[in-house]
């Protein structure tokens, strides 16, 4: 079973994002603060659970959490300030949209900005260690999934629902066959031979 918490503060937000890698589709960052009282022993990084639990655990959290919020940062926003500075935007834009403004932000990975003066720290694998960032976690790759099976409907050809924009052999193939869509992101190497060049 995951840590509560990072820290003692009683609201302390975990927070995380879905799709940094992928080639289409936009960032995804929730940010999450559970009550001192909330324990469960399935929630842990959204990457080791599967399609359903991630479903039935973010009800649970949505329910039981002090607060919460999800908000996507698009492509061309990802294009105009790359994806390092769309994925903590979106963390950003997450803390700002909280009902409950943190004491204490934890976040997942190595890189963040400070926001508003609020202290934090980044936890490298937090999402396995802390039950707010795993949560954090869920609530972005649901979110972020759902809107790439959304977007599939309009372009099947890449299979979106499954792959959810990342680079697999497949999204590569129908790349090269259909070219990029308005929902690629334009500023990353969609397909691996544009790195080289003619001699």
């Amino acid at each position: 079973m995951l840590k509560k918490s990072h820290t003692k503060f009683l609201f302390e937000c975990g927070t995380d994002e879905a799709g940094r890698g992928c080639l289409a589709g936009p960032v995804t960052a929730a940010a999450v603060i559970l009550p001192k009282s909330f324990r469960n022993k399935l929630i842990n990084d959204s990457k080791k659970l599967n399609s359903l639990n991630r479903i039935e655990l973010r009800k649970l959290i949505e329910k039981k959490a002090v607060c919460y919020s999800v908000q996507h940062v698009y492509m061309e926003e990802i294009d105009r300030i790359n994806i390092l500075n769309a994925s903590i935007l979106a963390m950003h834009r997450c803390i700002e949209t909280m009902t409950t403004v943190p004491e204490f932000i934890s976040v997942d990975g190595n890189r963040f900005k400070p926001f508003q003066n609020i202290p934090y720290e980044c936890i490298i694998k937090g999402d396995g260690k802390y039950l707010n960032i795993a949560a954090a976690s869920i609530l972005a790759k649901t979110y972020r999934d759902e809107f790439m099976a959304k977007i599939h409907e309009e372009y099947p050809m890449y299979n979106w629902k499954q792959n959810k924009g990342y680079p697999t052999e497949e999204h590569r193939e129908a790349l090269k066959e259909y070219g990029p869509t308005p929902y690629h992101r334009k500023s990353f190497r969609l397909l691996p031979e544009q790195l080289e060049l003619p001699l």
